[in-house]
């Protein structure tokens, strides 16, 4: 790897270094998928909580209250294992993906690899990279929410919760068949898709203007990388949280419907106001500034060190 020039661009850029890279992004995008998880899984639970029972938590700080005084520090990371699976399934198929999706655009758009692409089109190669990260990313998720919200919605019914993945899997299998798993998968590629045109965009325009002068965008430094992941982070989740907040609820409860999923949406704000399509805002918003920053951080660092 040279420090000085062109070739440190091709190892830390998805998609520069052909059938290797695509194998240092799975690996990179996997750890990457664990460190956030690690990081960010109590504030996630505060997220899917309110999402699904607005009313119940005056606000963030009581959920994350109550959360530990009931179950402790296993409640606030209740669903991690699943989170785990989803964050390593999601981040190495997406940067991999995302690597791809580079080079075809490339070719698309005639720039000689990816270092030479604008931020427009690396967003559009992580738009086209999330659909197949959704895919793998949709069940895990499902699990994920009722593990961590499936207490409020058994106490909701007189009922009793005990929760555990197998006995999760084993229910919705029972139920629906494997087809459950992928409850829904289409309001997951409505979130992914935007979310990671903005994610990818914004990562690389601020990369872009933030690189030191008559360098290229791997030349970034520790603090660049950090501001660029958490500014991709915060847009990714203001501009799609309404359907995030939509799927939470419709994954949880099997009552819902899963087609009209738009409808749902309008719904809503009709009976609860827009603030009800931001429920849980806030947490993820302060959980994406530390989890975007640490999932590129561990990605570009972990890429340098497989491809030395």
């Amino acid at each position: 790897m040279n420090p000085d020039g062109d070739a440190m661009a091709a190892d830390v850029i998805p998609g520069c270094g052909g059938a290797g890279s695509s194998l240092s992004d799975l690996l990179a995008g996997s750890l990457a998928g664990v460190a956030v998880v690690l990081v960010g899984q109590p504030l996630d639970t505060v997220k899917t909580k309110l999402q699904t029972f607005r009313g119940l938590y005056s606000g963030p700080a009581h959920c994350l209250a109550h959360t530990y005084r009931k179950s402790g520090l296993r409640g606030l990371y209740a669903g991690s294992s699943p989170a785990m699976v989803a964050g390593v399934a999601e981040n190495s198929v997406l940067f991999a993906c995302y690597g791809l999706c580079q080079r075809a655009v490339a070719a698309v758009t005639g720039a000689r690899d990816a270092k030479q692409m604008d931020a427009l089109s690396n967003a559009v190669a992580g738009c086209a990279a999330s659909v197949f990260s959704s895919v793998v990313l949709c069940p895990a998720e499902l699990v994920k929410i009722k593990l961590q919200a499936g207490r409020e919605l058994a106490e909701s019914r007189g009922q009793r919760f005990q929760g555990s993945v197998y006995r999760v899997i084993k229910d919705i299998v029972r139920h629906h068949g494997l087809g459950g798993l992928f409850r829904g998968l289409e309001m997951t590629v409505a979130r992914e898709m935007p979310s990671y045109f903005c994610f990818f965009g914004v990562y690389e325009a601020v990369r872009e203007a933030l690189k030191p002068a008559g360098r290229t965008r791997a030349d970034c430094g520790l603090l660049a990388t950090t501001v660029a992941g958490a500014a991709g982070g915060v847009l990714l989740w203001t501009v799609t949280f309404p359907v995030d907040v939509v799927k939470s609820r419709i994954q949880l409860d099997d009552a819902m419907p899963t087609r009209g999923w738009t409808m749902c949406m309008l719904r809503m704000y009709r009976n609860e106001g827009v603030v009800a399509l931001y429920s849980g805002l806030a947490p993820t918003l302060v959980r994406c500034v530390p989890s975007s920053a640490v999932l590129f951080l561990v990605y570009e660092y972990t890429k340098k060190l497989f491809d030395t």
